[in-house]
């Protein structure tokens, strides 16, 4: 977290603050995947409003690219037509899910161009853009020059085959498309020839001390930040931002058949926004973008592009005489059933498809029981899913107004009652009290922790309710004040519980708001109870989720997706002993192992298993569950704080126990006699060992 948030948490004056989501591409609809950050920055973002604060909530589609250029070519349309189609796709499946933007826009938008041309020329005037003739990737048969993504191959640095031609999804690697071993172009299969041709680049070595201080300042999450270390380890290089004819974008200023690379006009998408949003709401841009702004600015983003924000965005942004941002909060991955997304599971869900079936507010609410400040992945498990909706949200907080809600209108005219015995007083103050730490726990985006708080006070309530017993008062001769007591005061804990859950689930909350008679949700309202005060006819705000209705969800992903997600690449496991009958590997096999130094954060005996320990460890970037065969070695208590060292591309392996996302290298003969490797003093979480 940021200074400046942390600074402004619990200060009663309103903060200005502009958020923002990536920009989800303008290729293809929104899947499950892509609603964990939208869902986590709306959540943010109303939470914010509730509290007062002046917040705007912006993003657009990114809408350039060679991709867009050829698949508007395939359906015979322009890309215009393609992307207004997409923009209109995306903005039904958000809002479908409650995504409330306060503007939506487009990378392919005047405001947007103007800004990218201001901040280029900004940077070329001051001597941070070179002219480079490079040798690039050109299709013979289409006669066009291939962007890095529309050509595979195979790795150069780990060997992993079916790589795209910028990095490497299997060890992380970066390199040009020159580079590839047996490349072919992703557009024809032909064999790419080498074409000399000039390009532009950004010199982000200009900035290398800049971006050191920066990226250790609280902008970033730790794990974010050691994990950049490593590029400035292996030293900045000059971005190539430019990209030739035919290309869907926009032209450079001064070059002929020479277009901005869909990344340096994206990320420009966001300054594109909100300028639109100001010029029809009347906010003042500068306020917020000028170097030195009071305002404050914040990036949710997925964990894979962290990249292009933490380094490339922020000189961009310094070069050009901009503010920088106050925080990049990024996030990890979703998994089902703890797997990658299946098309042919029926997994691989796009946002239509689940609002075809379930109620948005169950898996905004799931995923906020899972999500925390860090990027680790997050599991849609589907079983667990209906559990907790149906505990959670249907058996403890709506439980509670339909538990009371009837005695207060059949009995006292829906009037709450007035007079509470001190008693009653002291609860209710007990669950305004926590406001602000749950408002803390929000800020810093650890909405998991917040619901395990929430839900513990809604044990607390039914429990009061239970206690009391006001279905046994009603039927006991001169208890009408207890009985009035008792669901007053239900209600009023149902209306502080909803308030807390508000950011969470909106549609919930707005139809509890009619329920409940009040105007608007407010985080400190709660410090005044409902007395004396006018409730309505109480109707079912959710219904229950069942495993059916799950099954035909995913009966009808399976139908929607007939085309089979693409085989993920394997490295092979390295033999585990020294048994000369082991298949012999080649110097290529070895090379495709991802080694990494791992920090033991926790350690557990597993059970069920003789041999196995399963440790969450800390590779610098997220952390990973494995499961280990040296319980006969170590007790778990003596690994935890030690630094080891894991395999850290293996295939995740389902076990009976869980996944195992690795594996921890040890040695010896075994039983007692077994030692998990460490690395030198000094090693860090996410180091590469060579």
């Amino acid at each position: 977290m940021s200074d400046k948030t942390n600074a402004n948490v619990t200060n009663a004056s309103p903060r200005k603050i502009l958020i923002t989501s990536a920009l989800p591409y303008a290729n293809g609809p929104i899947h499950l995947g892509h609603l964990v950050e939208y869902i986590q920055t709306d959540i943010w973002a109303r939470f914010q409003k509730m509290r007062g604060h002046q917040c705007t909530y912006v993003c657009a589609d990114d809408a350039h690219g060679t991709p867009i250029m050829l698949r508007a070519q395939a359906e015979g349309i322009t890309p215009e037509e393609l992307i207004a189609k997409s923009s209109q796709d995306h903005q039904a499946d958000f809002a479908g899910f409650n995504i409330a933007f306060d503007h939506y826009h487009s990378t392919n938008s005047p405001e947007n161009e103007a800004f990218a041309c201001y901040i280029y020329n900004q940077l070329k005037e001051k001597g941070h853009i070179s002219r480079k003739t490079i040798k690039q990737f050109y299709d013979p048969e289409k006669e066009m020059f291939l962007p890095d993504r529309f050509i595979k191959g195979t790795c150069p640095k780990c060997k992993a085959e079916d790589q795209y031609g910028d990095n490497c999804e299997v060890c992380g690697a970066t390199y040009t498309p020159t580079e590839l071993i047996d490349p072919k172009s992703v557009v024809s299969g032909a064999t790419p020839i080498e074409k000399e041709t000039d390009h532009l680049f950004f010199e982000l070595a200009h900035f290398e001390e800049m971006l050191k201080n920066w990226t250790h300042q609280g902008h970033l999450q730790s794990q974010i930040a050691n994990k950049l270390d490593e590029w400035f380890e292996a030293g900045l290089r000059g971005w190539d931002i430019s990209r030739d004819a035919p290309y869907f974008g926009f032209q450079i200023p001064g070059e002929t058949d020479k277009y901005f690379y869909v990344w340096l006009d994206a990320p420009v998408g966001y300054m594109a926004s909100f300028k639109a949003y100001c010029d029809k709401s009347g906010l003042n841009f500068d306020e917020y973008w000028q170097a030195g702004s009071e305002a404050e600015l914040y990036h949710f983003i997925g964990k894979d592009i962290i990249y292009f924000h933490a380094l490339f965005w922020p000189a961009m942004l310094a070069g050009a005489g901009f503010r920088t941002p106050d925080a990049i909060y990024a996030h990890g991955f979703l998994t089902v059933d703890g797997q990658k997304m299946s098309k042919s599971r029926g997994t691989f869900i796009m946002a239509k498809t689940y609002l075809d079936h379930l109620n948005p507010e169950y898996l905004r609410y799931y995923f906020a029981a899972k999500l925390s400040s860090r990027i680790d992945d997050i599991d849609l498990n589907l079983e667990d899913f209906a559990q907790r909706v149906n505990s959670d949200l249907v058996g403890k907080v709506v439980n509670i107004a339909s538990r009371c809600a009837g005695f207060v209108v059949k009995k006292f005219d829906g009037q709450l009652s007035s007079n509470w015995s001190d008693e009653a007083q002291s609860l209710y103050e007990s669950f305004a009290n926590e406001s602000e730490m749950i408002a803390q726990l929000y800020e810093q985006r650890d909405y998991g922790q917040a619901m395990r708080e929430i839900m513990a006070l809604a044990d607390r309530a039914n429990e009061y309710i239970a206690e009391t017993a006001p279905w046994v008062l009603a039927k006991q001769e001169g208890k009408e004040a207890e009985l009035h007591e008792s669901v007053s005061l239900g209600i009023n804990l149902f209306r502080v519980l909803m308030t807390y859950l508000a950011p969470v689930i909106p549609e919930t909350a707005e139809k509890a708001k009619a329920f409940l008679n009040i105007d608007d949700w407010q985080w400190n309202d709660v410090a005044t109870p409902l007395k004396q005060h006018s409730i309505n006819k109480f109707n079912a705000l959710l219904t229950r989720l069942e495993m059916d209705q799950i099954d035909k969800m995913l009966e009808d992903s399976k139908k929607t997706l007939t085309a089979q997600a693409p085989a993920a690449s394997e490295s092979k496991q390295p033999a585990a002993d020294l048994d000369p009958l082991a298949e012999e590997i080649s110097i290529d096999d070895f090379a495709k192992i991802d080694l990494r130094v791992a920090k033991i954060l926790n350690a557990e005996a597993v059970p069920e298993a003789n041999k196995l320990l399963k440790l969450t460890l800390d590779i610098g970037f997220e952390q990973r569950q494995v499961f280990a065969g040296i319980k006969s070695a170590y007790e778990p208590e003596q690994l935890i704080g030690k630094m080891t060292v894991m395999v850290a591309n293996l295939k995740p392996r389902k076990m009976r126990f869980g996944m195992s996302e690795g594996m921890v290298l040890a040695a010896g003969p075994g039983g007692s006699d077994l030692f998990v490797l460490s690395p030198d003093e000094g090693a860090q979480p996410g180091m590469r060992v060579k």
